[in-house]
């Protein structure tokens, strides 16, 4: 069993305790657009877990202080089949934006485990989320979720501790941000290698984050 303190840096197949019970891992965010370095994190974290999946989570109203302002819920939704098409380990789960609201992962967890007994759960969250966990909504109530488990992933800048149980993860630093896309685009620079070539598409021909 892995503490809070330890970070996984080789795939740990001794976590696969059912070989009934699906291993999940849920990355959630508003993905305003997806891009390479969240490809990269799910990735890591799916090979180092030995996840079945890693299912992406895009939000609806993200209940954090500094609100985004985000395109159409359905583009986010496109511009994420586009960048995980080639990969069979990559899905997408719609429940925050099918219920709509301020996306609370309590109420989320609650209703995944509900609907699924057989599946345990990874969440998937940076280390600037990590900080923030003390503020999130019923976080003590969360952590005693049963088949509920945080992933943490390092991030610069970020204090990259916590109390709470977190289950951390080594992968490799990448410094871009959706915000840092959103700039570019408005500003007429590249986003090449930055975003899948699909994706980057996409952004052009519907006009994304030109204004």
């Amino acid at each position: 069993m892995l503490t809070n303190t330890e970070t996984v840096t080789e795939p740990q197949a001794k976590l696969i305790h059912s070989q009934q019970r699906q291993r999940v891992g849920l990355y959630g965010g508003t993905f305003n657009p997806i891009h390479n370095a969240h490809l990269l994190v799910a990735d890591q974290v799916q090979s180092l877990l030995c996840l079945n999946r890693v299912d992406f989570m895009p939000d609806f109203i993200p209940p954090h202080i500094d609100k985004k302002r985000a395109i159409d819920a359905q583009k986010r939704v496109e511009m994420l089949k586009l960048a995980i098409e080639s990969n069979p380990h990559f899905g997408i789960e719609l429940t925050e934006l099918e219920r709509g609201g301020v996306s609370y992962t309590y109420d989320t967890m609650k209703h995944l485990l509900d609907k699924n007994p057989l599946m345990e759960y990874y969440f998937i969250i940076g280390g600037d989320m990590v900080d923030y966990l003390p503020k999130w909504y019923r976080i003590n109530d969360l952590v005693k979720l049963p088949r509920f488990h945080f992933v943490g992933v390092r991030r610069q800048g970020a204090k990259n501790e916590t109390n709470y149980p977190v289950i951390w993860v080594d992968v490799p630093t990448v410094a871009f941000s959706s915000t840092d896309i959103r700039h570019r685009v408005s500003t007429g620079q590249s986003i090449k290698y930055m975003v899948p070539p699909k994706v980057e598409q996409f952004i052009k021909e519907h006009r994304l984050y030109y204004e």
